[in-house]
């Protein structure tokens, strides 16, 4: 099923714009988007240039993002990768959040929507609060995984790392501000201080993308509160996946300690710390995190972009499960 859109305009470069489409769970529909590039006349007859063959790859965004979170890497990705993305609910063109939402929940949308697009097994890619998500599927719905990207996200109570004192501070200070101010601030600590200092003009470019695409008040509480609510348990050690855990060293969101606490709990785990990025590292560095992504999902091994394995935390994956296939 398609709709057409009233959303603004993607920004993902050359792709091809996805057909929308929806699945439903309890009466709720949950949108996404089949991402498979047409192939040029001038490249060359290889894997990577036939992505109706590849594997798939979900990505589910995190807070305050829809699908189009993802835009910055989905052209380098779409050229191995058979693509998925989701709006979470209360975020682009999925349904209303109901009053209470949990991260199960959020994983049992995922499912659904496997189901409707007759996916059997995908990699999943999840940020922030799509890597909790991300983690619950694997641990609860294992056929359906075959590798995992767990993205500057958090393993869950009780052995996560709390929120930096930063963000607490900030989600304080910006309780009655006016709220293109507030988003100014949110989006300055989404990103490294570095980047914010140097690169001004990415600072002004994510803060348009969100305000042209700002959740409601309710989605952000209600997906906030789930976020805040989940239990990873010990369920993590019987994640079955090999998982690429991979954030920015300057991360003031997510405490990037939660990835090797991640790393330590999954037991086909690689981690991949990125120098001075910040939350946001896939917008500051998107080719990086395409070059990263392509090499873990392709070989198991972390690989620092733009070099070999990642120096002690870098180390090849024994394979265990077979390429995404549907």
């Amino acid at each position: 099923m398609t709709a057409p859109s009233d959303l603004p305009p993607r920004s993902g470069g050359s792709q091809e714009q996805g057909e929308r489409r929806f699945a439903v769970r309890r009466r709720a529909r949950i949108a996404y988007e089949i991402r498979t590039p047409a192939r040029g006349l001038d490249e060359p007859d290889d894997d990577a240039a036939q992505p109706h063959g590849a594997p798939w790859l979900v990505l589910l965004p995190g807070i305050g993002f829809d699908s189009a979170g993802w835009d910055p890497v989905v052209a380098g990705l779409a050229r191995s990768f058979r693509l998925v993305l989701v709006d979470s609910r209360g975020t682009g063109a999925s349904d209303r959040l109901p009053a209470m939402y949990s991260v199960p929940e959020m994983a049992d949308d995922v499912v659904a929507v496997l189901d409707d697009a007759g996916i059997e097994r995908a990699h999943i890619a999840g940020v922030s609060l799509g890597g909790m998500a991300a983690q619950h599927l694997a641990i609860h719905h294992p056929a359906r995984v075959s590798s995992l990207v767990l993205a500057c996200t958090t393993p869950g109570w009780p052995r996560g790392v709390t929120m930096p004192t930063a963000s607490l501070f900030l989600l304080a200070a910006t309780q009655d501000v006016p709220w293109d101010v507030a988003l100014r601030r949110h989006v300055e600590n989404m990103l490294s201080g570095e980047t914010v200092r140097r690169r001004p003009e990415l600072v002004d470019e994510v803060e348009v993308h969100l305000a042209s695409r700002q959740p409601s008040d309710h989605t952000l509480n209600v997906l906030g509160g789930a976020g805040m609510r989940w239990s990873g348990g010990t369920g993590q050690s019987r994640i079955q996946a090999r998982t690429l855990i991979i954030s920015g060293t300057a991360d003031t969101v997510v405490d990037p300690r939660n990835s090797q606490v991640l790393a330590q709990a999954i037991p086909r785990a690689a981690l991949l710390l990125l120098p001075g990025l910040g939350h946001l590292f896939f917008w500051e560095d998107p080719e990086g995190t395409v070059e990263a992504v392509t090499a873990f999902l392709r070989t198991g091994v972390a690989r620092v972009p733009g070099s070999g394995p990642a120096a002690g935390k870098g180390r090849p994956v024994p394979e265990g499960s077979s390429e995404a296939g549907g």
